[in-house]
């Protein structure tokens, strides 16, 4: 048997849907009699417009198919006169219609085959809100069909060979008796295509991951230049930057050549902390041996800009030479007050440098007055990861005296391009920043979140920062002691969502965080709160004393 891995998605490709009408034909014509025969050995479904096809792919080779419908009438409506008298009342109801598996690949494989795709379906069941599916089962299935949770109803449908019995199964159902059967499914979690809600990695769009699929080129060839300057051009009328550089790594390599820059500098700095990621900044500093004072507060409070000037003013003059702090403390969730900053920095010529590595790409951000700032392209900006960036607007010079790889002027000087550059991420990096409404993205994610934050809140969750200002990207929930951040994390991962829970510093806070910085929709936004909903609460009921229960 080919063990070539396999895949699972949703049908979108012409090339899919062509596979889908053959294996219908193979399945519903050649081995069930249920149509009559034809010369193109194909056979489209009568509501093929409407369904949603989950399938399992091999070397783009459709080997496993199931079609899903929520429009009435179903089909079953068509042979059940009254069907809904049959139904527990009160539920948004799918038809799950022509399951179907390649002859060879219906023995051990065939086991992986349909673990993929009914992770598949409970996914996309959770995130249409669907509460009942029906089916008609083959009566030559229907142990598999009761092992899954479902119940006959009503007489067989269909003649001869082609007999059906009509089955339900409600949404709570399917999730307690599917679990064990799906927990071995081959991505080895609930859900192989689970909806991401992570700060990094991010969902990306189809046309940015064509994009790095392409042939890798040279980075000394004419087309890469030409492109490499494109990307930055658009990056800095992004955030609203004179100059930019790229490199080979991730957001933090950028703060390494930040904190070199600032090697060169002289005079004392001024360091804002107030969650994981200012205590980074203050150890790039610490490492690169900067001469600085830190200004730190509490963990999910904003930073005190009065107390930061008071700092300024303790000191006098001369000033203090920069002020460095994350735009966004990603820990939290928390914007710092960014036009205060500048108009101060302004008014003592300190320099101003910024980690925005989380805002790039998810609110608006004008680094005009802003000395250097450093951003990374697998958050916001909805590349992959492995690319960062620095942004400046003064001439550079270091006169040889940093590593190669961290001294900014020596980019600028080789147009950029000093080393060897990943075209597959550049052209990545590219296609994920071009023809954005960066306007329309921003307020969609604004309002997304704020609808969000009040569902949460409703519901009873604790929101760090709640009240303050906060980027509508990051939404960090402080849990209750009796739920468990890395196990809420893995049972929500087990759902069918990823949210931030694992590093050290959420699971020490007992933090988790829903995160909107990739693709995402409306849509999957109120399935993950009807799913946190219930992973939480239910944890919560069966942590409670037996006494309280009672």
């Amino acid at each position: 048997m080919n063990q070539e891995p396999l895949t699972f998605k949703v049908a979108t490709d012409d090339w899919e849907f062509e596979q889908i009408h053959r294996l219908n034909y193979k399945t519903f014509v050649e081995e069930i009699p249920q149509h009559q025969p034809s010369a193109s050995q194909r056979l489209v479904d009568k509501f093929h417009p409407e369904n949603t096809y989950l399938i399992s792919l091999q070397n783009q080779k459709l080997v496993g198919m199931l079609a899903v419908r929520g429009n009435r009438p179903f089909s079953l409506d068509q042979k059940l006169p009254e069907l809904d008298s049959y139904l527990p009342p009160g539920r948004i109801i799918c038809e799950i219609r022509l399951l179907a598996i390649e002859k060879k690949f219906r023995g051990a494989r065939g086991g992986q085959v349909l673990q993929g795709i009914l992770a598949l379906l409970w996914q996309h069941g959770v995130e249409k809100n669907y509460g009942l599916a029906i089916i008609s089962g083959t009566t030559r299935q229907a142990k598999l069909y009761q092992h899954l949770g479902f119940v006959p109803f009503g007489p067989l449908v269909g003649t001869g060979d082609a007999q059906f019995q009509p089955m339900y199964v409600t949404l709570e159902t399917f999730e307690v008796t599917a679990r064990e059967f799906l927990r071995s499914s081959p991505a080895r979690s609930f859900h192989p295509n689970a909806v991401n809600f992570l700060p990094g990695p991010v969902t990306v769009r189809r046309e940015v991951r064509r994009a790095f699929e392409q042939a890798p080129e040279s980075h000394r060839g004419e087309s890469f230049k030409r492109d490499f300057q494109s990307a930055k051009q658009v990056l800095c009328d992004l955030v609203r930057a004179k100059n930019m550089e790229l490199f080979m790594g991730s957001g933090t390599l950028a703060n390494d050549i930040v904190a070199a820059q600032l090697s060169l500098l002289g005079g004392r700095g001024l360091i804002l902390s107030n969650g994981e990621f200012g205590e980074r900044l203050i150890d790039h500093a610490r490492r690169m041996n900067l001469d600085f004072e830190t200004l730190q507060s509490e963990w999910g409070e904003p930073v005190d800009v009065s107390a930061v000037l008071e700092k300024f003013r303790a000191r006098g003059k001369p000033s203090y030479a920069w002020l460095w702090c994350a735009h966004c403390e990603t820990s939290s969730g928390l914007l710092v007050e960014l036009d205060s900053l500048k108009q101060l920095c302004a008014e003592t010529q300190c320099r101003l440098c910024l980690d925005c590595i989380s805002t790039a790409g998810t609110v608006p951000v004008d680094l005009t007055g802003v000395y250097l700032a450093s951003c990374s392209s697998g958050k916001g900006l909805r590349a992959y990861p492995g690319l960062s960036m620095i942004f400046y607007h003064h001439p550079t010079a270091s006169a040889g005296r940093l590593p190669r790889y961290l001294d900014l002027d020596y980019y600028a000087r080789q147009e950029g391009i000093p080393f060897t550059f990943s075209s597959n991420l550049l052209h990545a990096l590219r296609a994920a920043v071009r023809h954005v409404n960066w306007e329309k993205r921003f307020a969609e994610t604004a309002a997304m979140s704020a609808w969000l934050r009040e569902r949460l809140v409703e519901s009873g969750f604790h929101l760090v920062g709640n009240g303050a200002a906060v980027s509508p990207a990051v939404i960090t929930i402080q849990l209750p002691p009796e739920l468990d951040s890395a196990k809420t994390g893995a049972a929500m991962q087990e759902a069918g969502y990823l949210l931030s829970c694992n590093s050290e510093y959420l699971r020490r806070k007992n933090w988790m965080q829903i995160c909107l910085m990739g693709e995402c929709t409306r849509e999957k936004v109120v399935a993950l709160t009807n799913a946190l909903n219930r992973v939480c609460f239910k944890r919560r009921a069966d942590q409670r004393p037996q006494a309280e229960m009672a």
